[in-house]
Formats: structure tokens, C-alpha cells, sequence
């Protein structure tokens, strides 16, 4: 599967880039929003990938400038009914921040912006994430797996669902915590109640 692509920009579309990457050639749809974040044409960029195989056997790269984008919009397209173009319009509408905090909050505002996602869908939207990702450091702005990994720590552990996510959602931020330290400072925050 293709990850990550460094080359540079040949063609820039208002949909699509094609990246040169040592003479080969990669079509590769982008946000809106990522596109204006996007250096001029024939710069050195990089980029995470979403290598997609459609039913019809059609294969499209999508891409983004972080990690994080590309966690966010996988966790998108598990939603039912959200495919690759409507996960990337969305994220074309607003920061991964702004969609989280929706999320959070129940507001449907940010997603019904985007073309083809209705109050309604916008709602089943909100509902399939936060029931699945509730207390994952996704949510919370951070790469999910870790946090992922505490969750099934603490529950090994005889920790409930819910005092696992609490604990977890307590836990300071910080990107350069590995999973021994997360599962630590939830202890702490646990062993405090």
C-alpha cells in the first residue's frame, strides 16, 4: 500500500495534484483546504496517502499534509454511507480540530456545509463517531493507537469501559508520550479516585 509520497508537484488542479516522485507520475486527490496549504507548483512536497480500491476495481490515492488528517479521514470513510470524496470534502470544510470538536459537541453546523451531507446524515455522522471513538485520543487531537492501546491496558487490567476513557481523557496531551507512559499516568489518575 502507498503510505507516503515526497516529490514534486508537476500539475495542481482544484481537486487533484500529480506528484513526480523519481519519474513516476501520482494522481492524488486533496482537500480543498490542503490545497491552499500546498507549496507552488514543481515544489518539494510530501505527503500521507490513502490508497483506495473501488468495487469497480478503480484505484485513487487520496492525500494529506499530516498524520492526523489521514487518521481522521479513515475513521470517516468506516462511517456507513461516507465514502473517500465526501470524507475529503469534509475535511476540505474545516480543521480536524474544528470536525473533533463537533464531535464532541453534537454540532452538526460544520458538516452540513458540505455538499450532499443533509442535517440528517450530518447527525448519523456525529452519533458513528463519538460512539466509536469516544475517549480516543483521536478526539482528543492525537494520533488514536496508543490511546488505543491504553484502553485495552486498563481493561486488562479490571478497569470498566468508562473509568478506562475518563482516565484516559484526563491524561495530559503530548504527542511524545509512548504507550508505558500513557498507561502509567492513567494508573495515577486512576489510583487518585
Amino acid at each position: 500500500m502507498i503510505s507516503w509520497l515526497n516529490g514534486k508537484i508537476i500539475l495542481k488542479t482544484d481537486k487533484y495534484i500529480v506528484l513526480d516522485v523519481q519519474g513516476v507520475g501520482y494522481k492524488t486527490f486533496l482537500s480543498k483546504e490542503t490545497l491552499l496549504r500546498l507549496p507552488v507548483d514543481n515544489s518539494d512536497t510530501e505527503i500521507f496517502t490513502h490508497l483506495f480500491l473501488r468495487e469497480n476495481k478503480t484505484v485513487e490515492l487520496y492525500g494529506f499534509l499530516s498524520a492526523k488528517e489521514l487518521a481522521f479521514f479513515d475513521l470517516l470513510i468506516e462511517v456507513p454511507g461516507v465514502g473517500p470524496k465526501s470524507a475529503l470534502a469534509i475535511l476540505g470544510e474545516a480543521s480536524v480540530e474544528d470536525i473533533e470538536r463537533a464531535i464532541a459537541s453534537g454540532d452538526d453546523e460544520v458538516l452540513t456545509k458540505v455538499a450532499g451531507i443533509g442535517k440528517k446524515k450530518a447527525l448519523k455522522i456525529l452519533i458513528e463517531l463519538k460512539e466509536k471513538y469516544e475517549g480516543l485520543a483521536l478526539v482528543m487531537g492525537e494520533f488514536p493507537q496508543i490511546s488505543a492501546d491504553v484502553l485495552d491496558v486498563l481493561k486488562k487490567l479490571g478497569y470498566s469501559e468508562k473509568e478506562s476513557r475518563d482516565a484516559l481523557r484526563n491524561i495530559p496531551l503530548g504527542t511524545d508520550m509512548n504507550l508505558e507512559e500513557k498507561v502509567k499516568a492513567a494508573l495515577k489518575i486512576l489510583g487518585g479516585k
